[in-house]
């Protein structure tokens, strides 16, 4: 039998799985739909161009990117919010904004961040402007939401994974084309390299973080003199 004790467990636990899944879901309204991340300049260079081009592309981008930056980053940050740590919020959230390469990337970073804050503000979640550091990036908003609405680091960590391969998926149904069945497909294939790019990631150490995408910031500079465009980076 339950106790009134294992009860509230459960529902604090539910109710944090909830919030995981507003905060990742694609009708989240803060536009990360207009940004494509330098995937439509890989399709516009010859890059990629089907469905086995794309999986190798975002795994490259899930080993040698997010695992040590974002997922790496939130891994940090989300206790660092429970414990009311600035400074390691601070010093995170600017880390990762100088490892953003192009102008588009850091503009994604900060407008993404941006609607994010007046999404909390709306909602009464805001964090407290002494915590916030100004032009704040979305990893570091995302971190703030995950940790009030008492959702735990590794599965914020996993959250923010699933998310970025629906966003991109969703890039590539638009821009590739990619048909709906191949991008389920391409589900599939990833969510293994997802579950076992947070475990990385959770088992690094600060000296050895940093992404390593010279690719991904070639195609993200030649997408801003790009002639025809969906996606805003």
């Amino acid at each position: 039998m339950l106790t009134e004790k294992d009860d509230t467990v459960s529902v604090a636990s539910d109710l944090a799985l909830l919030g995981l899944m507003q905060l990742v879901s694609p009708a989240l309204p803060i536009g990360a739909f207009a940004w494509s991340q330098g995937l439509e300049s890989a399709f516009e260079l010859g890059w990629v161009s089907n469905e086995d081009e794309l999986g190798a592309w975002l795994e490259g981008v899930l080993d040698d990117g997010l695992t040590h930056a974002e997922l790496a980053v939130i891994a940090r940050m989300v206790p660092a919010w429970r414990q009311g740590d600035g400074a390691v919020i601070a010093e995170w959230d600017g880390w990762l904004a100088a490892c953003r390469e192009t102008r588009e990337l850091a503009e994604e970073d900060r407008q993404l961040g941006a609607s994010l804050l007046r999404l909390m503000t709306s909602l009464d979640m805001a964090p407290a402007a002494e915590m916030l550091p100004d032009n704040a990036g979305y990893v570091t908003l995302f971190s703030a939401m995950a940790a009030s609405r008492g959702v735990g680091t590794h599965a914020a960590m996993l959250g923010f994974a699933w998310a970025w391969l629906e966003n991109q998926l969703a890039v590539a149904c638009k821009a590739l084309p990619l048909g709906h069945s191949a991008a389920q497909r391409l589900i599939e294939r990833l969510r293994p390299a997802l579950v076992a790019a947070v475990t990385r990631a959770e088992a690094l150490e600060d000296d050895q973080l940093g992404p390593a995408l010279p690719g991904l910031a070639l195609a993200s500079a030649q997408h801003e003199t790009q002639y025809s465009r969906l996606f805003r980076s």
